[in-house]
């Protein structure tokens, strides 16, 4: 007894509509792959777009942030009510800030600084320091906050 054997229906042929004969190039577009790939840029396009619209480069604390662990004693400017500037313990005029931040920031501009401005001082004297920072070329600018104390109500 044998046994026949089919190989798909259709006696071989293969289905649909075939132009002319035997070996003919496939016209259709297969848009598959291009699909995939608008995808994909849509994906990365989707996550990059927030990340490009922020104005001033710096990092801002969270309030409920811990404190962070540092090795070394990191380089912080202080802003006083009155608008007097303190590089670490010591008195700057805002002219000379620069000049005499440099020694302590050893990796140059890529040192992240510390901005600590008092609640009642003056918004405008807390940007003056920070324009002066960034025209120098200091990215890497925190501004520090004190933590909040959760109030029962």
């Amino acid at each position: 007894m044998a046994m026949a054997v089919s190989n798909g229906g259709g006696g071989g042929r293969r289905r649909g509509r075939r132009r002319g004969g035997g070996n003919a190039a496939m016209s259709d577009i297969n848009v598959t792959p291009m699909v995939d790939v608008m995808l994909v840029l849509l994906i990365v396009f989707m996550v990059a777009a927030p990340l490009l619209t922020v104005g001033v480069p710096i990092d801002l604390p969270k309030t409920q942030a811990k404190q962070m662990d540092t090795d070394s004693k990191p380089v912080t400017i202080t802003v006083k009510p009155d608008g007097s500037v303190f590089l670490m313990d010591r008195p700057v005029q805002l002219n000379n800030l620069v000049t005499a931040i440099q020694p302590l920031t050893p990796g140059g501009t890529d040192d992240r600084i510390y901005l600590r401005g008092d609640t009642s001082a003056n918004y405008g004297a807390v940007m003056q320091v920070m324009g002066v920072l960034s025209q120098a070329g200091y990215a890497k600018i925190g501004l520090i906050t004190d933590q909040a104390q959760d109030q029962a109500r």
